[in-house]
């Protein structure tokens, strides 16, 4: 009787430990995304030019500020707040809720508005230098509510230099494809 009672705490102990190693291998690591960059880009049907920073504020935290302007007294500036978490080892899952300011010629009698914003999207490699990505998010500002979203691909050249095209629609510009170059710090 008193065997099988160490033989079982025997299987039990070795069962336990291959269920915990089995579990650390699937457990996702974080992928080699970064959120400490400085951003510059140019907007094309409308010509718009823009800079964006975001950094990092935790492991899986980060602040983002953004602003964009065809330089005709407007502009969208955009600061966020989100989380970001590996989906697995290629791909991450982020959201963000941040403030929207935005002045743009025949919007909002050409005055000055501030609004909520609220996004999620999904970064993947393709490749070790190939990144593409997309988000959705919903905007409110005044009495206007939109749905806007975008896509993208970014080419890293370097581990701190990338180059990217990005595709956004229904944004606060309409549609619109962008040429982005990205400086990770």
């Amino acid at each position: 009787m008193r065997k099988s009672k160490i033989a079982g705490i025997i299987i039990a102990a070795v069962s336990s430990s291959a269920f915990s190693a089995a579990s650390l291998a699937n457990d996702p690591t974080m992928s080699n995304f970064g959120y400490d960059y400085f951003e510059a880009r140019v907007g094309v049907s409308p010509v718009t030019y823009g800079v964006g920073f975001s950094t990092s504020i935790h492991p899986n935290a980060h602040i983002r500020a953004e602003i964009d302007t065809e330089f005709e007294s407007d502009y969208d500036v955009s600061t966020a707040i989100g989380f970001h978490a590996p989906v697995n080892n290629w791909a991450d899952v982020y959201g963000e809720l941040g403030m929207r300011t935005v002045k743009q010629r025949g919007r909002f009698n050409h005055d000055t508005e501030f609004g909520v914003e609220v996004n999620l999207g999904l970064r993947q490699w393709l490749s070790p230098q190939l990144e593409v990505g997309g988000e959705i998010g919903h905007l409110s500002i005044q009495d206007d509510e939109d749905i806007f979203g975008s896509v993208y691909a970014r080419f890293h050249a370097t581990e701190l230099f990338s180059i990217g095209s990005q595709m956004r629609f229904n944004d606060v510009y309409g549609d619109q494809f962008m040429f982005t170059t990205r400086f990770k710090y």
